[in-house]
């Protein structure tokens, strides 16, 4: 939440005031506070804030135990919040970090919150393998009878949280199994050696891992680490991803378990050729893959992750000759695409939380959502359009990740302007797909001079286009003012004397902006011969149905200027009907 310095207060006022002790945290903190005991807190409050069902918890410095506000310089640089925040996300096992840091002057004293999110429902958060919580004042171990109250929230609705009876080690891939150690020792290469991790028996590491319960086989278990044979232990879920190749030549796969290491297999199966773009004023091509291969497993893993198993449905990636599509069943669980694209929301719950954190132990996900948000960054970084999400259809997600240029101008503004912040590429990647925006977007974006035109037919500005190259495209696609158009007419009429309708489309509709469709060419050009008429430039000497214009005599003086102050963009006539020319 965005909060001013007066809201801040008044809301710092009713934490003092006797906020719940276990979810808010006073420390007086006046010149420096330990990292590490914030990232105890961290875990405290998030559970605790899980616990009774509050948005967040609140670690407050500045504040003394009587809370008395004293003042602190804690965290006093903006670099502080960020390193502040990257650590507690490297050393929290679930990659939950602090939401926000506030400062706020409170009675002339400089006071600094630290916003904490809620433990995800069904995920309780642990730091450097503890589980923290509160007592009164006090920072204490989680108790068991919470740790299992947390995990309880989701497990009832959770299908990957399921134990398959008949299931034993046996029905597991000893090379998935292999591959998850593999997994597992580097998330937590600075915290557990790698020795002890090899020493443990399949048992135990899957139990570490987060695979079973109670030493059983679940069906998270099966799906990502389960042998090829072991696909009836899901039935009736197909336990299958299918990769399809359209366009020119055709082709398909299917994939079973173990989902571990078939993602890998299916991301093979693209074939990700090698791009060339020509950035501007260079003559040296810059080469890049077609799809970038962490955003292909990204994209495999929250299909894996985030589909609805209840719908009996296999996961679906579709090769076109331009792009790769993701379809997987079920809603988008928690917020909108665009939430996460800009990195503003963390997740507080997920549809399949046992499989999410296991998951997270195998390093293959985070749990802070920023899965969409690298996609994006990777697509930014290598110039091509943004991933889009298609959610028209109810209960189902497809993701289409472009591997081809759409505008060249788009990716070539990317390569010289480094500086643009995520909002505008965003806005940007839609105008160039003919996808509406904003009007808030649309008035910033002309503001400093990206794009030009009215809704639908904004393009963009020459400014831009410049920058990229693309000047030639926009003169094709620009309007003219009337005047122009004006000049046209009255010096082909010098010329020849006379102009039916035909002679005069002949003559106009090449030089139209080519943004315009037929139909509004049309009505420019009545609008234009009705204009002209009215300020007596050009006579209509025939009918209404076959009209022959001339100059009239103030047309030979000249076209009149464009009255002060009321410029034509060119669009304006779009939206008018036809005169009466």
């Amino acid at each position: 939440m965005t909060l001013t310095n007066d809201e801040l207060t008044e809301f710092l006022d009713r934490l003092l005031a006797g906020w719940e002790n276990e979810v808010v945290e006073f420390k007086e903190a006046a010149r420096q506070f330990s990292a590490d005991k914030t990232g105890e807190y961290v875990s405290a409050l998030s559970n605790e804030a899980n616990l009774r069902g509050l948005a967040s918890g609140w670690l407050v410095f500045g504040v003394s135990n009587a809370r008395q506000v004293v003042g602190t310089t804690h965290l006093f640089e903006v670099q502080q919040h960020q390193t502040l925040k990257h650590h507690i996300h490297q050393s929290i096992d679930q990659g939950l970090t602090v939401r926000e840091v506030y400062e706020v002057i409170h009675s002339g004293k400089r006071v600094v919150l630290l916003e904490v999110p809620a433990a995800p429902r069904g995920i309780p958060i642990s730091w450097k393998g503890d589980y923290r919580a509160r007592a009164g004042e006090s920072l204490v171990p989680l108790s068991l009878d919470k740790l299992d109250e947390i995990r309880r929230q989701t497990i009832s609705a959770d299908w990957s949280a399921v134990v398959v009876a008949d299931a034993t080690l046996a029905d597991l891939d000893p090379a998935a199994i292999a591959r998850a150690r593999q997994g597992f020792t580097e998330r937590y290469a600075s915290r557990i050696p790698a020795g002890d991790i090899e020493a443990w028996d399949d048992a135990t590491f899957l139990s570490k891992a987060r695979l079973t319960r109670d030493d059983q086989i679940t069906r998270a278990a099966l799906l990502l680490l389960g042998a090829d044979t072991s696909t009836h232990q899901l039935s009736p879920h197909p336990a299958q991803m299918t990769w399809k190749l359209v366009g020119e030549q055709r082709a398909n796969e299917h994939f079973r378990l173990p989902f571990l290491l078939n993602t890998t297999a299916l991301a093979k199966r693209i074939r990700n050729v090698q791009l060339r773009l020509l950035p501007p004023d260079e003559l040296i091509y810059r080469e890049i893959s077609k799809y970038d291969e962490r955003s292909l497993l990204e994209a495999l893993y929250n299909c894996i992750a985030h589909q609805d198993y209840t719908r009996n449905s296999r996961i679906i990636v579709t090769e076109h000759a331009d792009r790769i599509v993701f379809e997987s069943v079920g809603e988008f669980f928690d917020g909108t695409p665009d939430d996460y694209a800009l990195d503003e929301r963390t997740p507080r719950q997920y549809r399949n939380p046992f499989l999410v954190e296991a998951m997270t132990e195998l390093n293959l996900i985070d749990q802070m959502g920023y899965g969409i948000h690298r996609m994006v960054q990777d697509q930014v970084r290598r110039f091509l359009p943004l991933p889009d999400y298609d959610l028209s259809t109810t209960g189902e997600v497809k993701l289409t990740i472009p591997g081809a240029v759409i505008d060249e101008s788009y990716s070539q503004l990317l390569m010289v302007r480094t500086d643009l912040p995520l909002e505008d590429v965003l806005a940007l990647d839609r105008v160039q797909k003919g996808l509406d925006i904003s009007e808030k977007a649309a008035r910033h974006l002309r503001r400093v001079g990206l794009i030009e035109g009215r809704k639908p037919h904004r393009r963009i500005t020459p400014r831009v286009a410049a920058a990229t190259g693309a000047m030639a495209d926009y003169i094709r696609t620009r309007p003219q003012a009337d005047a122009h158009y004006a000049t046209l007419l009255t010096d082909f009429l010098r010329a020849q004397g006379h102009a039916d309708r035909g002679d005069v489309e002949v003559l106009l509709r090449p030089a139209l902006s080519e943004a315009l469709t037929e139909q509004q060419k049309t009505t420019k050009i009545t609008n234009l011969l009705t204009k002209l008429r009215r300020h007596g430039v050009i006579v209509n000497r025939g009918t209404r149905t076959k009209p022959r214009w001339e100059l009239s005599y103030a047309g030979d003086e000249g076209v009149p200027s464009e009255p002060a102050g009321k410029k034509d963009d060119g669009d304006s006539d779009d939206a008018r009907g036809p005169g009466s020319a």
